[in-house]
């Protein structure tokens, strides 16, 4: 099979894979087949457009892959529990790492809660900011005056 038509379906490929899925992976490597097509119809050598293909795959999924999901999510939504992150809740049940137990209250949701801090009790009817999601809880940590 002539070089180029294989880089050409390898590129078709690529490209559908990037349309179907939108995950801003398998593009970079399209790219590094569009300038293997390039090597190919100039007649370069197999191994020439093979280290092509890679090392221009490579430079763009590290150097331009971070700035293009960056700009893609810029407008994203936090959605459900992620949202939370960052916003206050009132303890409706004693914090207790070591026994285990522990419950929020936020935008009129329970949930499970532990301290940020391990051995240190957030008592009933403090207000609390959520600082992370571990599984299904949240962790916690007391709100100090001033926040």
């Amino acid at each position: 099979m002539n070089q180029v038509v294989f880089w050409l379906i390898l590129l078709i490929i690529l490209v559908a894979i990037e349309i179907a899925t939108m995950g801003l992976t398998t593009i970079w490597f399209a790219g590094g087949a569009f300038v293997a097509i390039i090597a190919a119809a100039l007649n370069t050598p197999l191994y020439v457009q093979i280290t092509l293909f890679l090392i221009v795959s490579v430079v763009l999924l590290l150097f331009t892959r971070p700035i293009a999901m960056k700009y893609f999510n810029k407008d994203r939504i936090k959605t459900n529990a992620e949202s939370l992150i960052g916003k206050q809740a009132v303890v409706t049940e004693d914090i207790d790492n070591l026994l285990a137990v522990g419950l929020v209250s936020i935008n009129g949701q329970e949930w499970t809660a532990r301290n940020v801090v391990d051995g240190m009790k957030i008592p009933k009817g403090t207000v609390v900011i959520v600082r992370a999601i571990s599984g299904v809880k949240l962790i916690v940590e007391e709100r100090r005056e001033g926040m």
